[in-house]
């Protein structure tokens, strides 16, 4: 697993990984180690776990490596992250002190609030990535690796949208070699990975693999593609709310939304730009499960306002807040609040891992692409041109679960039910 960043979330993810397959923790929140899948109909009584049905790689053949601005080993990088209790922490701390970060693709212009000194020089974008390549091929062979993932759980870049140089690959390639400001950090590592066939996710909301250049190399090279924006907190549960206020057509005349964090996601959230991005990413998953437009009496007039903080004694323990405003029978107001106190990075790294587990399945059975059964994890799931994104989790849990039926030649289900009554 290649990991970009190795902040609170990739330390988390990597810890945890190592703690689990000591023995010494349990995977909780991980579909892919603790998740089932009914296979046939529901008299027979087969639900076996997820990773008995299909081909995933075991924890024990994960190797991690990974860029990041600050020079810090795994270990100390995680403590000051502060997610994981020192206690565990010791019991992994040989394995993690290994793990050193390579210099990292960054430039400040793209994330203000942050700077480092670990950070790549070269002539041009072009030449950067292919340090990154050459990163990529030594850890594969020093480890004697038969195969590879990367996620970007770096910081959240600036707002950007599509552009010329990301039209096609050639495009695409012009724009490295003449520093073209429209290619961010995140795509040098994007293009470096689907280059050499890897399967790419991207944990942030920057607009990065999900533009015309890399979806059309990820196809000639067979990398697999999922992204963007790991679903963890506040979105989470506005995912599992929504559907069923919208299931029971309950109006919604306004969602307020605020946050509070004090990690570095926070902190490079405070500037204006990067808020941007991550709003866009938060404010479209209302709009895509309500469908004002096929139920303008409930949803047209929505009010919805998200605002996040950054407040440094809470570090990465996250706070969420919900009121939102609900309409009723005959048009009576009603109120639902809700106060979610959550671990943002112990919500991401089951993700993270997941992710890399079922990218390296998909890798396998040669799913190149766009993998839009993964929109299961994301804030915006990436996704075909002409189409809108899925966003209500369980119709996401029940695509990405028929897929694991496909894979395996098991029928799929689609919860009819009629054969019990014909």
């Amino acid at each position: 697993m290649l990991l970009v960043g190795l902040g609170a979330v990739s330390t988390t993810t990597i810890a945890g990984v190592l703690a689990i397959r000591k023995g010494f923790s349990k995977p909780i929140g991980s579909l892919t180690q603790m998740g089932t899948v009914r296979l046939g109909k529901r008299t027979e009584g087969r639900s076996p776990k997820i990773s008995d049905v299909v081909p995933l790689s075991s924890l024990d053949d994960l190797v991690f490596g990974g860029w990041d601005i600050f020079e810090d080993d795994c270990y100390a990088a995680a403590k000051t992250a502060g997610v994981i209790e020192p206690a565990l922490l010791e019991k992994v701390r040989p394995e993690l002190e290994r793990i050193r970060p390579w210099p990292a693709v960054f430039d400040q212009r793209y994330v203000k609030r942050l700077d480092g000194p670990n950070v790549k020089k070269g002539r041009n974008k072009k030449d950067l990535a292919e340090q990154v390549v050459a990163d990529i091929r030594k850890f594969k062979a020093d480890n004697a690796l038969d195969r590879l993932v990367m996620v970007w759980c770096g910081s959240t870049e600036i707002f950007a949208t599509q552009g010329p140089a990301h039209a096609d690959i050639a495009a695409f390639e012009r724009a490295l070699e003449a520093n073209d400001p429209s290619i961010p950090s995140s795509m040098i590592y994007a293009y470096a990975a689907i280059r050499e066939g890897i399967p790419y996710a991207n944990a942030a909301p920057n607009l990065t693999a999900d533009i015309p250049a890399l979806v059309d190399l990820a196809a000639k090279t067979g990398s697999p593609l999922a992204g963007k924006d790991l679903k963890t907190g506040q979105t989470l549960i506005k995912t599992i709310i929504a559907p069923g206020l919208k299931a029971r057509l309950l109006g919604v005349a306004g969602w307020y939304s605020t946050n509070i964090l004090g990690n570095r996601d926070g902190e490079v959230l405070d500037d204006p730009e990067s808020f941007k991005t991550k709003e866009e990413s938060k404010k479209s998953v209302l709009d895509y499960i309500l469908q004002p437009q096929l139920y303008p009496d409930l949803y047209q007039d929505l009010c919805h306002v998200v605002r996040i903080n950054y407040y440094p004694p809470r570090g990465d323990n996250k706070e969420g807040w919900d009121n939102i405003d609900l309409v009723g029978w005959l048009g009576y107001p009603m109120q639902l609040k809700i106060n979610f106190l959550c671990r943002d990075s112990i919500l991401a790294a089951p993700i993270v891992l997941d992710v890399a587990l079922f990218l390296d399945l998909a890798k396998r059975a040669s799913m190149h692409g766009i993998q839009e059964w993964l929109s299961f994890y994301f804030k915006s799931p990436v996704h075909a041109p002409g189409l809108y994104p899925e966003h209500d989790l369980f119709i996401q849990l029940m695509k990405l679960k028929n897929t694991l039926r496909y894979l395996k030649g098991e029928e799929l289900i689609t919860h009819l039910g009629r054969e019990y009554y014909d």
